[in-house]
């Protein structure tokens, strides 16, 4: 239900992850009792990314363009000549790199072997153990786990006893996930989002419940849907990594498909919620900066939508309904964070809204949930998760402190509006997720042993701030073995991102728990650019404060030292997709303080890159990283700290880089292109000193030929 939500407040990240094989309807098996599997995916509800064993929420963010080199020409001739040219370089560099790491793979047989097998006797004694998400209806509860959709009673759930529904296998989707559920109001009908590995695009099943589950419908490349009224389905579709038409389609009576909104400007990106109490569906087209959004009436879901307020440039909003009010959530008036207000339904333009509940100076706003007589906010602060609910019948807001192991949530699917309780999942980094409830009738956190995940005790969390170059403080989250005795002696894992307003993510993953276990400390730093202190400190460190987020990066590794926490000779640095910019620019800018760099579909070129307008996705980017096709002083900024034009001879830490050669979002091109030019920088420093000791680092890219960007099953994830 807040997957539209989710969306928004992560940083406006419209990242279209979803599948598009096609397979013609076909009637399913009747439906059986059995004892379901365990899961491999979580996500029941999200709209965005999904990883492995652990909720995606934060979906691991992405990066959204070609790293491709090349000028456009007048002559055709010569156009052409320059495709052939490229494409052939490209060939020769990837064919290189293949032969560079089936050359150097072996060498690392014995500890791939003892990693898998270790990674494995976690994931079997944990993320197996942790249960998925679930979606209540009254005494029904669905959920997903491994690769099929199940249906239980509400009683016999922990029992195991459940009917199946659907399975991926039965229809023939061996190679797709499950990334979206939805259900129609009467439960007559279900929609199933299925992704591949290998794909961005997505296709939506509709399927016709009862004691013989039937296949009633495929749709290729939707990203979003939801249900305005039991037999009647909106869906937007995707084309060129772009959302901007919504349809709707209706399945009884005179059946038909309609365009309900067509979204006209390029940075702008449509996607679709429900209420919660379902009264309107919500159209919500938005830039990373600005939103608008339109109202279906779900008691007359024909009719067209309603505009709520006409965008206005850095106005953020997120309708929620209740009681013939409108309840916004909107960055509308000063401070520019969020804030919720309400309207009447009749008179919901921006003139109209009055406050209700502002957040704190430095609160990250993670998510908000609507019920019947109260709402929740799932809050950050300071690195601690906290709920605060606001009553409307007593009008009073009370905080809820969260454990305090607790990095990452998940809310679980409860679509009536009028429950008592609030049902969601906690986990971090190196904690399976565990189950929890907010009773609204007793004032209280319950913690439900669903199953039971042992929670790791011999791990230790600390929070640090870091004083970054302008003096700002930047928090870091470190864990590390409780036993461990001399920690600068052992090996530490620094993560980065700083981008889009996204938080790092968090949630639990077994490489994590297995470093910990052998000795490494984890720190995760939350720097400039990301959105784990608010909407304010995204804006610190994006377009000309984007060299904010790099001396953010430098103070916390050279705090961790002085504090003990290891020290350069055994540190690495870890980044994905938009981190690699951060990663990157610290490894030509200071290369001493790590000494090795791991990589995952990074964004390394980002001068090239925002120079090509015929990308799909750079317009709407100019809002992260500016235009330098407009702007020369943009231009020169983004110069001064690109990875890929900064490279230069000198002592570089060993790298390893993981690319996906189906990547839509980050083609290999660039990243060859990276690789080869950093090789070389290191091979020529090299080659110019003569220095005692010195050494030549070790530079690997691995193509992967399955697989899209940063988004993989577990199996995928395993054999990474």
């Amino acid at each position: 239900c807040c997957a539209g939500l989710r969306n928004l407040l992560q940083g406006l990240r419209f990242s279209a992850k979803y599948h598009s094989k096609h397979n013609p309807p076909q009637t399913m098996c009747p439906s059986s009792k059995i004892k379901p599997k365990k899961c491999h995916i979580l996500d029941c509800s999200e709209s965005t990314c999904t990883y492995r064993t652990a909720p995606p929420g934060s979906i691991l963010p992405c990066r959204f363009f070609s790293c491709k080199e090349g000028t456009k020409v007048p002559s055709k001739r010569k156009q052409n000549t320059s495709i052939v040219t490229s494409d052939l370089l490209h060939k020769n560099l990837l064919k290189s790199e293949q032969e560079n790491w089936n050359d150097i793979s072996p060498t690392y047989k014995a500890m791939t072997k003892r990693i898998r097998e270790k990674l494995e006797e976690l994931h079997n004694m944990y993320t197996l153990n942790s249960g998925s998400p679930r979606m209540r209806f009254g005494e029904n509860v669905y959920f997903e786990e491994n690769g099929c959709i199940f249906l239980a009673k509400a009683d016999d759930v922990d029992e195991g006893n459940a009917d199946i529904l659907f399975s991926i296998e039965d229809l023939g989707f061996s190679d797709a996930f499950i990334q979206r559920i939805r259900i129609s109001p009467d439960q007559s009908y279900m929609a199933i989002g299925l992704k591949s590995e290998n794909s961005e695009e997505a296709i939506c099943i509709i399927m016709k419940l009862g004691n013989f589950p039937v296949v009633e419908k495929v749709i290729p490349s939707v990203f979003s849907f939801e249900w305005a009224a039991n037999d009647v389905l909106y869906y937007t579709t995707q084309k060129n990594l772009k959302c901007q038409n919504v349809f709707m389609t209706t399945f009884t009576y005179q059946k038909h498909t309609k365009l309900v909104y067509t979204e006209q400007d390029a940075r702008f990106f449509v996607d679709l919620y429900c209420t919660k109490d379902r009264r309107f569906l919500t159209i919500n087209s938005n830039s990373k900066t600005t939103s608008e959004v339109w109202l279906v009436d779900c008691r007359h879901p024909f009719e067209s939508p309603t505009l709520v307020q006409a965008r206005s440039t850095g106005v953020i909003y997120h309708i929620e309904h209740r009681k013939d009010q409108l309840y916004i959530l909107t960055t509308y008036g000063e401070p520019a964070e969020y804030k919720l207000m309400q309207a009447p339904v009749a008179s919901s333009g921006k003139e109209n809204w009055q406050l209700v509940y502002a957040l704190e100076k430095k609160t990250k706003l993670v998510d908000f949930e609507m019920f019947s007589d109260d709402c929740i906010m799932f809050l950050k602060n300071a690195g601690h998760l906290y709920l605060n609910v606001i009553s409307f019948v007593s009008h009073s807001v009370q905080s809820v402190k969260l454990p305090t192991w607790a990095c990452e949530f998940e809310l679980e699917s409860h679509p009536e509006h009028t429950t008592s309780t609030c049902y969601f999942q906690l986990s971090s980094p190196v904690h399976p997720p565990k189950h929890f409830a907010y009773s609204f009738k007793e004032n209280n956190l319950i913690e439900q042993a669903v199953q039971e995940v042992p929670i790791i005790t011999n791990c230790h969390t600390t929070r640090l701030l870091a004083k970054s170059k302008d003096e700002t403080l930047v928090p870091i989250t470190v864990f590390h073995n409780k036993n461990s005795k001399e920690l600068h002696r052992r090996p530490l894992l620094v993560h980065v991102y700083g981008a889009y307003g996204i938080d790092l993510h968090m949630s639990f993953k077994e490489e994590k728990l297995m470093l910990i276990e052998e000795g490494w400390i984890l720190a995760y730093c939350h720097v400039r650019g990301g959105g784990e202190q608010g909407l304010s400190w995204h804006r610190d460190g994006c377009q000309h404060n984007k060299l904010k987020g790099l001396h953010d990066l430098r103070a916390c590794i050279t705090l961790l030292h002085q504090l003990g926490f290891s020290q350069p000779k055994h540190t690495a640095l870890t980044a994905a997709s938009a981190g690699g910019v951060l990663a990157g620019a610290l490894c030509n800018t200071d290369p001493a303080l790590i000494r090795a760099m791991v990589l995952q579909a990074p964004f390394v070129d980002v001068l090239n890159t925002m120079m090509k307008t015929h990308l799909p996705l750079t317009i709407e980017e100019q809002e992260e990283w500016g235009n330098p096709l407009e702007d020369e002083e943009c231009m020169k900024y983004i110069k001064s700290y690109c990875p890929y034009q900064n490279i230069k001879p000198q002592c570089y830490p060993s790298v390893f880089i993981t690319a996906y050669e189906k990547d839509e979002r980050i083609p290999l091109t660039g990243i060859l292109q990276y690789v080869q030019k950093l090789r070389k920088a290191a091979l020529d420093h090299a080659s110019r000193t003569s220095k005692k000791g010195n050494w030549i680092p070790t530079i690997i890219l691995d193509v992967q030929a399955n697989g899209s960007h940063c988004d993989s099953s577990w199996e995928h994830s395993l054999n990474e």
